[in-house]
């Protein structure tokens, strides 16, 4: 019996749509639904989402070279990510997805420790605490009980509620579309609400869980779904940096306060594939993509920085000056990170090495000392 086509959830959007502040050609306009912040750094912003995506692209460029295994592309939500994370506070814990490429370079984090992942050089590659940013997630969803569990610690550590900006902390807690059909996700958002946890979830709808459209997850949209766990959803326009940055600094401000937590959807769009290792023409029709380009959030901002007449030509050419340095950064930086050492994904999963792993950590051993080649030895001898 064939499946039954689940309904659009453009049926059910709200007739005023997304909040949006900084439309498709740059024009900034008011939205009466928020408040938008007096004091932005628009060159700032602008900034890291160009160097955001230059990244993204030597990135893509070095996977394709055989440097890495794997790459998930950001492109297309630099403006969520940029301004969710030009919202935070820096005692604010961030927890990602796999996908956050923009929130790390905007908390400070070396590029080059996230290609260390997908090259297989590291299990996670920093240390979440200097940075107040978790490892990311690949299971889909695990992340968002991580960050509700880390908001208890929170609440029972009275570092919410006081009053003091330098003191009050919150989480932000990055997900797909996809991890709303998780049920971690879903017991992230009832614990969240049963206990008033100072944690807010961003999720990034780009409109597809790899080839699975939202319209065959849910029937309603996602910001909408908080209303049955009991606390506020918002939903902005994932492609305006200013709207995300808006939406984002009154939820934890209020989450820092005490107010509990908040569900934002930005509404965005994966240009590229789900990672290099997908093929979206499979299942996404061209004229989408088309549309959603036209959208671009950077070129939008470029766009009203232009008119406003804030920018000229030695500010893109330095703009392109930084972007070739960071390329030169990360393709040197990923050659020259290390093979790691064969005992060090048993060294390090637990705090103290249970028996049985000391056992196989032991019997790989032997089985490299007998003269086997490694798994890194194989693919070069194979070159």
């Amino acid at each position: 019996m064939p499946r039954k086509q689940a309904k659009s959830t453009a049926d059910t959007q709200p007739v005023d749509g997304p909040i949006q502040f900084l439309s498709p050609e740059g024009v900034l306009e008011p939205d009466s639904r928020l408040e938008l912040p007096s004091a932005i750094d628009l060159l700032a912003l602008h900034r890291d989402m160009a160097l955001v995506r230059r990244l993204d692209t030597e990135a893509i460029a070095l996977q394709r070279q055989g440097e890495l295994g794997l790459w998930p592309s950001l492109r297309g939500q630099e403006a969520a990510q940029v301004g969710a994370a030009h919202a935070l506070a820096e005692q604010d814990m961030v927890f990602p997805t796999y996908r956050e490429h923009g929130v790390a370079w905007c908390r400070g984090l070396d590029p080059v420790s996230l290609l260390g992942l997908f090259r297989g050089s590291t299990l996670g590659g920093w240390n979440p605490y200097e940075r107040r940013f978790g490892l990311y997630t690949l299971v889909i969803g695990a992340q968002t009980l991580h960050a509700v569990g880390y908001a208890m610690g929170l609440v029972r550590d009275d570092v919410i509620g006081s009053g003091d900006d330098t003191r009050d902390t919150a989480v932000l807690v990055f997900l797909g579309d996809g991890a709303l059909s998780e049920g971690e996700t879903n017991e992230a958002f009832l614990w969240a609400a049963a206990q008033n946890l100072p944690v807010v979830f961003f999720c990034q709808n780009n409109q597809w869980a790899i080839s699975a459209p939202y319209s065959v997850q849910s029937r309603v949209p996602v910001a909408q779904r908080a209303t049955g766990f009991g606390f506020p959803g918002v939903s902005v326009d994932g492609n305006d940096v200013l709207a995300c940055l808006a939406a984002t600094r009154e939820a934890l401000t209020r989450a820092r306060s005490g107010g509990g937590p908040t569900l934002i959807e930005a509404v965005t769009y994966r240009i590229n594939a789900h990672t290099t290792a997908d093929d979206a023409t499979r299942y996404r029709p061209s004229a989408e993509t088309d549309e959603w380009a036209a959208k671009d959030p950077l070129e939008r901002l470029r766009l009203h920085l232009t008119a406003r007449g804030d920018v000229g030509e030695e500010y893109f050419a330095d703009i392109e000056r930084r972007e070739q340095e960071l390329a030169e950064q990360l393709r040197a930086g990923c050659r020259a990170l290390p093979t790691p050492d064969h005992a060090s994904s048993f060294e390090n999963t637990y705090t103290e090495m249970p028996a049985e792993l000391r056992r196989q950590l032991a019997e790989h051993s032997e089985y490299l000392a007998a003269g086997f080649l490694t798994a890194d030895q194989e693919i070069g001898a194979t070159r």
